[in-house]
This record gives structure tokens, sequence and C-alpha cells, in this order.
């Protein structure tokens, strides 16, 4: 089922790192995120409740949407 908050994810095991794309075109990177909840989010229904819930404000993030959209710079 599409979320209507999130776009797509995508999880780095090696770094622990969740990159969550949200609908509105921000992009974030979750640090420190365990396989284990990743593969949960991955698995779940109900993407936004779960993200929510699980996961914002729980981990340290950092914005890149501008990285993400425009790798050149400026």
């Amino acid at each position: 089922m599409p979320s209507s908050v999130i776009r797509f994810h995508r999880y780095a095991p090696d770094r622990r790192e969740l990159t969550v794309t949200f609908v509105s075109g921000r992009v974030y990177v979750y640090e420190g995120v365990p396989a284990e909840l990743a593969a949960a989010f991955r698995d779940v229904r109900s993407k936004g409740t779960f993200f929510n819930r699980q996961i914002r404000d729980r981990y340290a993030c950092r914005d890149i949407t501008r990285e993400y959209s425009d790798p050149a710079g400026p």
C-alpha cells in the first residue's frame, strides 16, 4: 500500500543509516537505525504511522534534500 507521507526509503546496513524521501520532496538520513527496525519499516503496511512512532524523534537525522536533488551543487 503506498504511503501518503513517504515516497521512498533505503537502508544502508553497513552504516546503519535509513534514508527516507518524503512525498514533500524532503530527504533525511536517520543514523544508528538497527537492521531489525529497518526491516520492520520495510514490511509494515502503514509506513507513516510506523515512522512517527518508531523512528521520528528517536534517531539523529540530517537533512540531505539539497545534496540528494542537486549533487553537483550550486
